[in-house]
């Protein structure tokens, strides 16, 4: 890039570059603001916002002084490995995604060792957050600006957080997100006991009941009930060769959740559960606040449009580097990837623009070469003449 911008000068261009994304005190916020003015627009002409999406993407690294880096699950090697993971909200149309926020998760250990944050220049108002808390700031925001809301889509590492759900209902978002097979519910119908009845001393009790033979039901012995009858093929979309389809059931039911602690019991949600032909159990589960009237095709469709943002985070690590960042330093790691969506921000516009159809991963770079005498730094030098 240096020996294109400026093939006289290319080390001090270098440098520039690297100030540019390591220390500059530019704000991401603004720039990612600025992004989705341009974007957006171009998007909604193929079509509405129908989701955000919340996920997050790890980066596999060595050492343990790179911001953030520590022992956790990382989503692109499927494991435990040391790594640093970043949390991130896409707004997303049928045929497109752009992410609009964009945040490190800072794992406890990090955000309480004051001479690791010193050195990767943490800045002071970061505290530690769960990755729940740091999507719900990030829908905040998105809802602050005005964004035209969606449906919320999650996977289960956010759907299981009842706290996190909770709190999209009382910002009146509605809804699709994955939950693991161990999750309660009370089945279609049923619910917890009531309070019981006042005694002739005290307060009147408030909190609901459970008892022996009343109690709810994993989501997976719920499912192994349910007849075949009950389970529907649906196909939600052509792959790339081939139609996408299996077989799901929706049930409505209350989730279970400490709800022996409340003095209501909480309201209906759709049951989506995903039970492929051949498999022994069902293999995926989801929970919505979707209304009642939703047919079973629009509630897997939208379910399964997660998929977009694995689309996104391949591009934007295969295609225009987001995984490439060697900088250990906190601004650095936000500028990065700030400067990559929106490099990815402009060929989504293009695509919406001038080729709707155009076929995802095929970006088709065009990009002049460096100069005829320009050696990349680090290559061996050219023998001296004897």
């Amino acid at each position: 890039m240096a020996a294109r911008l400026d093939p006289d000068h290319v080390q001090p261009m270098r440098q520039s570059l690297h100030h540019l994304v390591a220390k500059a005190p530019w704000s991401d916020e603004v720039l990612l603001e600025q992004v989705r003015h341009q974007v957006l627009p171009a998007m909604q002409k193929q079509g509405p916002v129908v989701a955000w999406i919340v996920d997050d993407t790890g980066f596999p690294k060595k050492g343990s002084h790179s911001v953030g880096v520590t022992r956790q699950y990382c989503g692109q090697v499927g494991k435990q490995e040391n790594c640093r993971v970043a949390v991130s909200l896409s707004v997303a149309t049928w045929s497109s995604s752009l992410p609009v926020a964009y945040r490190l998760y800072l794992p406890k250990d990090w955000a309480e060792d004051h001479e690791r944050r010193e050195k990767a220049e943490v800045p002071e108002e970061v505290a530690f957050q769960t990755k729940p808390e740091i999507a719900l700031d990030q829908i905040r925001a998105a809802i602050a600006a005005h964004l035209d809301q969606g449906v919320v889509l999650t996977d289960a590492a956010y759907g299981m957080n009842t706290e996190f759900r909770d709190e999209l209902t009382k910002l009146q978002l509605p809804y699709v997100v994955g939950v693991q097979s161990s999750i309660t519910v009370w089945a279609p119908g049923e619910q917890p006991l009531p309070a019981k009845p006042r005694g002739k001393m005290g307060r009147p009790p408030r909190l609901l009941r459970r008892s022996p033979d009343h109690q709810p039901v994993s989501v997976k012995q719920l499912a192994m009930g349910l007849a075949s009858s009950d389970f529907r093929q649906i196909t939600w979309r052509e792959g790339t060769d081939r139609k996408l389809q299996s077989r799901f059931a929706a049930v409505r039911v209350r989730p279970a959740h400490r709800d022996d602690e409340r003095a209501e019991p909480r309201v209906e949600e759709w049951l989506l559960i995903e039970w492929p032909r051949g498999e022994k159990e069902p293999t995926k589960y989801w929970l919505s606040t979707l209304p009642p009237t939703t047919q079973l095709k629009a509630l897997v469709k939208m379910a399964k449009h997660r998929w977009i943002i694995e689309r996104d985070y391949e591009e934007l690590k295969q295609e225009l580097g987001l995984g490439h960042l060697e900088g250990r330093n906190w601004r650095g790691f936000h500028h990065h990837a700030t400067l990559c969506m929106a490099a990815y921000g402009f060929l989504v516009a293009e695509r919406n623009r001038f080729s709707p159809s155009a076929r995802v991963g095929q970006l088709g770079f065009v990009s002049a070469g460096p100069p005829p005498n320009f050696r990349p730094r680090g290559s061996p030098r050219t023998p001296r003449a004897s």
